[in-house]
């Protein structure tokens, strides 16, 4: 469970809607906002939170307070503090400002990479040699996690099929250059059960254990059937964001993240334990959707709630710690 409770859990669930969920909206979101997001479900159990990507402010103006919301999140014990960076000066704030883990973003997609980032794969596997050579000179007490994101694995909005022994090959190269783990991420919602079971057999053919992540997305609602086919094929990692946030900029009609708060409740009531307690989990999407009126939150939990009966494979935090 989570440190509130128990220490052990079968399914890690990393919130990505602080980065995800936020980097398409037009609008500012306040500071405060983001920390009394990141705060609330912390407090539900959730243990890894990507909580904002160290980009340029031109490019994606809602991260300006990067370093701002990284320092309340690291006061929250327990946490894994996550951000997505796509380069060098990127992964040089995220280090100055403290992170725990950083996730660096790589498209197998020729074109999403040159409309996301300005470069091609192979341009960023140099990008992502020198964050490793960066990462390598840091005293360990102060070296993140680095975690290698493969976008677009699935399918490319500019190109469709994506080649699977392109995915391999960047995986591979990922991994030599020194890549902690390696996720593979269904940008678009292209991909289908079938296809996540094949591709994931393929990639641990090349990368062995490092690779541990999924990130789906549910655009054309095959998220959950995907984390399915995920955990059949032994990933026990997936990225989720509340409400079902988020989408990529650069990947035109990619919608919505799978819901976290659907996420877990599959995932007890199929007696894996996350760690995370959904009743305050559902009072953190409520807290969400309060502050960000207007905005497109999906799902399907927080409207039926959970059935009559249920039993969380994950012993909720108030009976754990004996709470109110």
């Amino acid at each position: 469970m989570t440190s509130a409770g128990v220490g052990y859990i079968d399914v890690e669930i990393s919130e990505v809607g602080p980065r995800d969920g936020l980097q398409s909206l037009k609008g500012f979101v306040p500071t405060a906002t983001k920390t009394a997001w990141i705060t609330a479900e912390a407090a539900a159990g959730v243990r890894e939170i990507e909580v904002c990507s160290f980009v340029p402010a031109s490019v994606v103006p809602q991260f300006t307070d990067a370093a701002a919301v990284v320092e309340h999140a690291l006061s929250i014990p327990g946490l894994t503090v996550a951000a997505l960076v796509p380069n060098l000066k990127g992964a040089q704030n995220a280090v100055a400002a403290g992170v725990h883990k950083i996730t660096f973003t790589l498209s197998a997609s020729r074109s999403h990479s040159l409309a996301n980032v300005r470069r091609t794969p192979d341009d960023q596997l140099a990008e992502f040699a020198r964050i490793v050579a960066f990462c390598r000179t840091l005293d360990p007490a102060r070296r993140p996690f680095l975690s290698a994101g493969l976008s677009t694995v699935f399918g490319c909005v500019y190109e469709g099929a994506v080649d699977e022994g392109e995915v391999c090959r960047l995986a591979a190269a990922l991994a030599e250059a020194g890549a902690d783990d390696v996720s593979l991420a269904d940008t678009t919602g292209s991909a289908h059960p079938a296809q996540v079971r094949r591709v994931v057999n393929a990639v641990r053919a090349e990368v062995g254990g490092r690779l541990t992540a999924l990130h789906l997305h549910d655009t054309r609602g095959l998220g959950l059937a995907n984390v399915l086919a995920g955990l059949d094929a032994g990933i026990r990692s997936f990225d989720a964001a509340l409400g079902g946030l988020g989408g990529c900029p650069f990947a035109p009609g990619a919608l919505g993240n799978i819901v976290t708060e659907d996420l877990v409740y599959m995932l007890e009531a199929m007696g894996l334990r996350t760690g995370v307690d959904l009743d305050r989990l559902l009072e953190a999407r409520r807290l969400v959707e309060a502050v960000l009126p207007g905005e497109r939150f999906v799902g399907h939990l927080h409207r039926a709630g959970v059935p009559k009966g249920f039993r969380p494979a994950t012993i909720p935090i108030s009976a754990a710690t004996g709470a109110a």
